[in-house]
């Protein structure tokens, strides 16, 4: 099984919660939003993911006005 490499995720994750303890384990962050209904902070714009909204209505508007 491939190990996560969380020093090289975190080089690329946009969320700003600092403070997570999932930042940069991809799988436990993905797997945490999914049980609340969520998306991950990275999927979100950069200016809509300052707003910790991350239920998939706010993905949606978020992306359909970028279309």
């Amino acid at each position: 099984m491939r190990q996560c490499d969380q020093e090289n995720n975190l080089n690329d994750c946009t969320c700003t919660y600092a403070s997570c303890s999932k930042r940069g384990i991809c799988c436990e962050c993905v797997a945490y939003h999914r049980s609340r209904r969520e998306l991950p902070g990275c999927f979100f714009p950069k200016e809509v993911e300052k707003t910790y909204d991350r239920s998939i209505e706010r993905f949606v508007k978020a992306w359909k006005a970028k279309s």
